[in-house]
């Protein structure tokens, strides 16, 4: 049984984050406890929760791979600061960059999955210059896209990068981090962020270092936390930083220019590629109507193009997940099993949507487990 739906066997979803689906930490479902239930196999069902089981490289394993940016230890997939500082570096050729607003650059990910011939870019990342300092955000899908990056900085700006903002712990945002540790920048995260790359750091790293050996880069532990909001100035160019609760994952940061009055909606935001659920899809729906509240210009999505007039692209995202918890809300009340949910929910969607059939059922199982409980008899 799978989320409450009786089923003979279950194959674990991977947990789905953008950029490494294949690679991903698997979150095998485990029976902990009975609890009675609105649908059963029987009198009582068991309750499935899911968990990361499977690894635990235990806590002191986990401060050395994942402490602060200046620790040797962020060398534990092969990514020393040295590496960092080597001819390569030097030599990275700087990514193409699109410029949406004046000082605010963004390189546009590729709609694919993670490949060592697309070095994991295919997120939406960028930096914005002030007066006195840089801000990277998000650093990268490995090692190799965050030195092309850090390369379009400077070859743009001889300012210092003073910030790198991570919106999310997901590896095509965050494992260009020690692109950036020799500049020795304050690494910025949501609250939860920590968490996140102590339980799945260590997976998403070792995976993406067989796929690009020494290019591809690890997570870096935030040195300043954001529990609801902050701001940072970069010389007469403040930014503000917001913490979201669950939604496209537990850990979401989005970012407003107040210069240009850009939003960097970061993952909350999804054009043309299909949104990935990891975090909750009932948080994520109310995340995206608090965020129609932001007055803002333009809006830069997490993956789709380098920008897009505000409030675009919400009521394709908010359409999708609406769909996708309405069909699966119909199957779990009929007392319908995995496979019902899988061949009908969020179908509607499918011609809209590129990766549809890679993503769409990982985002059932993740939505039928949230939603099997909302409302018990």
């Amino acid at each position: 049984m799978l989320g409450g739906l009786c089923v003979k066997s279950f194959a674990a979803f991977n947990n789905g984050p953008i950029g490494l689906r294949s690679l991903a930490a698997p979150r095998p479902f485990q029976l902990v406890d009975q609890q009675p239930g609105r649908r059963s196999c029987g009198e009582n069902r068991p309750r499935v929760i899911p968990t990361l089981a499977s690894w635990d490289p235990g806590e002191n394993e986990m401060r050395r791979t994942f402490g602060r940016r200046n620790a040797a230890a962020i060398a534990a997939g092969g990514v020393l600061a040295s590496l960092v500082r080597s001819n390569r570096a030097r030599a990275a050729v700087a990514a193409d960059m699109a410029e949406p607003a004046p000082g605010l650059f963004v390189r546009v990910g590729v709609t694919e999955d993670a490949t060592a011939a697309n070095i994991d870019a295919i997120a939406n990342i960028g930096f914005v210059v002030g007066r006195e300092a840089v801000a990277v955000i998000d650093p990268g899908g490995s090692l190799a896209d965050g030195l092309a990056l850090r390369a379009a900085v400077l070859a743009r700006t001889s300012l210092p990068i003073r910030y790198v903002i991570v919106t999310h712990i997901h590896p095509d945002h965050i494992l260009g981090s020690p692109a950036f540790v020799q500049d020795k920048p304050v690494f910025i995260g949501h609250a939860a962020l920590p968490g996140a790359i102590a339980e799945r750091g260590a997976f998403y790293q070792t995976n993406m270092h067989t796929l690009l050996g020494d290019d591809g880069g690890a997570a870096v532990m935030p040195d300043r936390l954001v529990a609801t909001t902050d701001t940072i100035d970069l010389g007469g160019r403040v930014l503000e930083l917001r913490a979201h609760g669950p939604a496209h994952s537990g850990s979401d940061l989005t970012v407003m220019d107040r210069a240009t009055s850009t939003l960097w909606a970061a993952d909350l935001l999804f054009e043309t590629r299909v949104p990935s659920l990891d975090g909750s899809v009932r948080g994520w729906l109310r995340e995206l109507t608090a965020l129609e509240a932001t007055q803002a210009a333009r809006v830069i999505p997490g993956h789709g193009p380098a920008s897009m007039p505000w409030p675009d692209g919400v009521a394709d995202v908010r359409r999708y997940l609406q769909t996708l918890a309405g069909d699966v809300r119909k199957v779990l009340d009929s007392g319908g099993e995995l496979e019902d949910a899988v061949s009908v929910a969020a179908q509607t969607e499918r011609g809209r949507w590129q990766l549809f059939d890679d993503y769409n059922p990982h985002n059932i199982a993740h939505a039928v487990h949230e939603l099997e409980w909302e409302n018990p008899l």
